[in-house]
């Protein structure tokens, strides 16, 4: 369940109060939604999030087992 939080921790490292101002941040929403990065504020992310919450969850879960089998395998 730490996953997330973990991927989330580093997906935002130099932003992290900030998380808006991340590039990587900023690239993924602009990646996944289609939302140009140049036009995301901080309410338009949020939005973004809370609108596709389950499928990120699911994202972030998926990134977790991906690192767990990486892992397992070196």
């Amino acid at each position: 369940m730490l996953a997330p939080i973990y991927f989330l921790w580093n997906a935002t490292r130099g932003n992290r109060l900030t998380f808006w101002r991340s590039p990587y941040v900023r690239w993924r929403v602009e990646t996944y939604s289609g939302i140009s990065a140049e036009s995301l504020t901080a309410v338009k992310i949020v939005q973004f999030a809370w609108h596709s919450r389950w499928e990120l969850l699911r994202y972030l879960f998926w990134t977790d087992a991906v690192q767990r089998e990486a892992r397992r395998r070196s």
